[in-house]
């Protein structure tokens, strides 16, 4: 089969939505930070995702935040693309976010969709819209309705796909339908937020994915993606069926505190959480050691 065309990917094509590395006390680790950001794109990451949910961003402060995409752009800023979690539910305090990640250095900001406060289409375009015009940067949707409580429609995603710094749509939607549609409309570049679907939603149009799993598997994902693009489509399913006990197992419970657990056993950088999220316990480690060993991921 001949190499599959894809669009253009402004922010790589595997990204891992990183974690925020904690010390024991609960302080922000920037050591930990740089060390685990160096592993990841060591691993085969060419993205990272810093300060997202999966970072625990609503737990760390904005002075936090900052710190934080400062050392891992000095890390890894000239090997990978750094982009920036910046959404709330609040236009203004995003704004000074999307700013902020700008003087830092960000090479891009993934923007979530305003959670809690359910604000209509039109509330969605305009929030969206203030912060590609806020900075320079590119920036990637994501649009999450299963935390956010409200979708990005497709019409919305169309409309917004004309500002010219609206380049990308993290989609964790979990329905390839409406995907579909809004890829072949929007021409946004498409990137699966939803680890099992990585594979489906290449085949309706997506360069690539802000992972979770990403922290345990990355060269597998690579390679999935790789052979997906040459027109592999056999072995990346032979790839994607050995990773479904890591999909499933990583998100049996809360995915930070499955990912934090799984990088602790590895003795990569990734110490404890920040209340309300708690560690695992010690049925759920065990469980998560099965899910993880039959997957292939060694601990």
């Amino acid at each position: 089969m001949a190499p599959i065309s894809t669009p253009q990917t402004p922010f790589g094509r595997v990204l891992t939505a990183m974690v925020t590395p904690f010390t024991a006390d609960g302080a922000l680790d920037l050591d930990g930070a740089r060390r685990l950001a160096t592993h990841l794109v060591d691993a085969g990451n060419d993205g990272l995702i810093v300060n997202g949910t999966t970072g625990e961003s609503p737990t760390t402060s904005d002075a936090e935040k900052s710190q934080l995409v400062r050392a891992v752009l000095e890390a890894v800023g000239d090997r990978a693309h750094v982009v920036a979690g910046i959404g709330t539910n609040d236009t203004r305090h995003t704004l000074e976010l999307a700013r902020t990640a700008e003087r830092d250095g960000a090479h891009g900001l993934l923007a979530v969709t305003p959670y809690y406060n359910k604000p209509p289409q039109e509330g969605l375009y305009r929030h969206f819209s203030a912060i590609a015009d806020a900075t320079e940067l590119p920036v990637m949707l994501y649009d999450i309705p299963g935390r956010s409580g409200v979708p990005i429609d497709t019409e919305t995603l169309v409309r917004l796909a004309e500002h010219p710094r609206i380049v990308a749509n993290k989609d964790a939607k979990g329905d390839l339908g409406r995907a579909s549609w809004a890829i072949a409309r929007s021409g946004l570049a498409w990137y699966s937020g939803d680890d099992m679907l990585n594979l489906p939603l290449l085949s309706v149009g997506a360069c690539g994915f802000v992972s979770v799993v990403g922290h345990v598997v990355a060269p597998e994902l690579r390679a999935m993606l790789d052979a997906y693009l040459a027109g592999d489509v056999q072995k990346a399913t032979e790839i994607h069926q050995r990773l479904l006990p890591v999909f499933t197992g990583m998100f049996r419970t809360q995915g930070v505190m499955t990912t934090k657990t799984a990088l602790n056993l590895q003795g990569q950088p990734a110490g404890p959480l920040r209340l309300p999220l708690i560690g695992l316990t010690d049925e759920q480690t065990d469980q998560l050691r099965l899910d993880l060993a039959a997957g292939g991921v060694q601990l």
